[in-house]
């Protein structure tokens, strides 16, 4: 994938990875390796000029409906209650769309479903405003799975948040995988959060992005944050900090 012509930026060349249904994985790398032009082309917001994309066994040529996706900005609009902000999918995703005026309270209650799951229970009716900064990336996962993804594509969603903020939504996301049947990809910088979540930790390289190694996380499930206060999730964590280290020199 390259961007601005035939001699602009190539910002991917390479990139081979797969991901299995119901798996967690997460992507990590040197900044400006491509992990946010690797989501971009899974979800069909950008075409890769050789090479191509395959989710769910269909070949990606167009913005793909099943996936849904949260970003570290929530983006959530300040005009529309949180409830209406999570059942904004509904509107431009085809199938709900045709749906969702003569069956709005169904919705309506799977919305409240996913904000009780989240620990939003009743805050519905606030405004974004009217939220802190973890409450409204909590509403931005529920607006990413309100209509039933079959993939999440997570991008840095909890990295402008406070530490302890950040760990109570790890643990979040952690139980709505456990909880539903989605395939998550989540790209981060924080080691420890890939650590903890995913079944399966891809390393990139430096632009352009390919990937260098692949590491199948082994700790069972369900994971406690005491896990983070071992040697064993210590000794990973350097692992893929080493890695990392080494693709920035090769830059």
């Amino acid at each position: 994938m390259r961007y601005g012509g035939a001699n602009g930026v190539l910002a991917v060349s390479g990139l081979d990875l797969s991901v299995k249904q119901g798996e967690f994985a997460a992507v990590v790398g040197p900044s400006g390796c491509g992990k946010s032009t690797l989501m971009r082309l899974v979800t069909g917001l950008h075409i890769p000029q050789t090479g191509a994309v395959d989710v769910a066994g269909t070949r990606v040529t167009k913005p793909v409906s099943i996936v849904g996706m949260a970003f570290q900005n929530p983006t959530m609009l300040p005009w529309r209650t949180t409830l209406d902000n999570i059942l904004l999918p509904l509107e431009i995703v085809e199938k709900h769309r045709r749906r969702l005026r003569q069956h709005k309270a169904e919705y309506v209650a799977k919305a409240e479903k996913l904000l009780e799951t989240v620990g939003l229970k009743g805050f519905g009716e606030k405004y974004p405003w009217q939220l802190s900064g973890g409450m409204q990336q909590r509403a931005n996962l529920c607006r990413a799975l309100i209509h039933e993804p079959q993939l999440l594509m997570l991008d840095e969603p909890f990295g402008a948040l406070d530490a302890f903020t950040r760990e109570e939504l790890w643990q979040v996301i952690r139980d709505l995988h456990a909880s539903q049947d989605v395939t998550i990809i989540l790209v981060t910088h924080d080691l420890r959060e890939a650590v903890f979540l995913a079944d399966r930790i891809f390393v990139m390289s430096a632009r352009p992005g390919r990937v260098l190694h692949e590491h199948t996380i082994t700790f069972p499930r369900p994971r406690d944050l005491e896990l983070m206060y071992t040697a064993e999730f210590s000794e990973k964590v350097h692992e893929l900090r080493g890695e990392i280290a080494d693709a920035r020199q090769a830059e």
